[in-house]
């Protein structure tokens, strides 16, 4: 079997997360869970601060575009590029081509796995990174990025910090 990789799809704006659940609904209808295996729209943290008052937003990296981790073949090309919204894939003409590892990485889509020794509610210590020595609870595991949410006290304030599993051991 060939090997799955992450491919961009171009959208009509606005429509990112349509397209992912209709993308998502189709792998389902058509039983393509093997050759179809992720769809994100990617997104961002923004910290406004109106008022006074700090608040954290979600926005999208790319507007106009979803990432489909896919085995590319003539079913996968057709349910993707086929799907309503989707103007077409990334690539010269209509040929695909999938993002290098160097972009990737830049995104926080991470190719090796790490092996988390820890699970939501657990006490783990920073070892490496901006949050070295740092101790918190792990409030959030997202095994996509590899990345554990963990709440630190900054300014006398609970904050949820967003570090690598490379980054942290569990206490014991």
């Amino acid at each position: 079997m060939a090997e799955a990789k992450w491919y961009v799809a171009h959208t009509y704006s606005g429509y990112e997360n349509k397209v992912k659940d209709s993308i998502e609904k189709t792998i389902a209808n058509r039983h393509l869970e093997e050759d179809i295996l992720e769809v994100r729209v990617p997104l961002t943290d923004v910290v406004e601060v109106k008022d006074g008052v700090r608040k954290t937003s979600q926005k999208k990296l790319f507007p106009g575009y979803v990432l489909v981790k896919m085995v590319m073949n003539d079913d996968t090309w057709y349910v993707v590029r086929n799907t309503r919204g989707v103007t077409g894939f990334v690539g010269p003409g209509s040929k695909p081509v999938p993002l290098t590892e160097a972009e990737m990485k830049s995104l926080g889509i991470r190719t090796e796995n790490v092996t988390a020794d820890f699970k939501e509610g657990d006490t783990i210590a920073v070892v490496a990174g901006v949050w070295k020595d740092t101790v918190g609870v792990v409030t959030r595991m997202d095994y996509g990025k590899q990345t554990a949410t963990i709440n630190v006290e900054l300014f006398g304030r609970e904050t949820p910090v967003e570090i690598s599993f490379a980054e942290v051991r569990a206490m014991n």
